[in-house]
């Protein structure tokens, strides 16, 4: 019998690789809930946060900064340190310009946090480092209230 046709008492056969009624029948989560999202859109939001965190006060000198995430940096010598985020200013002219940008490496952050408060707090300190080196100050100034994070300002 080919599947989708009607069997003698008029039901239809599943596909041919679904027998018995087996197969997947839908999403195990719905799309609404926490659970849903991966650990890089997860990491995208608490980078999203941060930036939404620091525009309140710097949104014009952030107004042309792009933010991107990556998973790992580059390769690195074995003598430094890895970084979380880098800053890389911009570049030529025209056509071939890239705009400043900062990068925040999820694995390696992943790596140093104990739970999702502990990743937020270090995706933003990251993300604050980057920026107070872009603009050539301290990252107290940048953030004086040492982040206080979670509070509404």
């Amino acid at each position: 019998m080919l599947a989708g046709r009607p069997d003698h008492d008029g039901r239809r056969d599943r596909s041919p690789g679904d027998r018995r009624g087996r197969g997947i029948r839908g999403a195990l989560l719905p799309s609404d809930v926490p659970a849903y999202a991966t650990r890089g859109d997860r990491f995208d939001d608490f980078v999203l946060d941060a930036v939404e965190h620091l525009d309140h006060r710097w949104s014009a000198e952030l107004s042309d900064v792009e933010f991107a995430v990556e998973d790992v940096p580059p390769v690195a010598v074995a003598d430094t340190e890895i970084p979380l985020a880098r800053y890389q200013p911009a570049t030529g002219k025209g056509r071939s310009s890239t705009p400043r940008r900062i990068v925040v490496y999820r694995r390696p952050i992943e790596a140093r946090a104990v739970d999702s408060e502990d990743l937020a707090e270090l995706v933003l300190d990251a993300i604050i480092h980057e920026v107070a080196e872009m603009m050539g100050v301290d990252p107290a100034v940048i953030d004086p209230e040492g982040h206080g994070w979670g509070e509404e300002e």
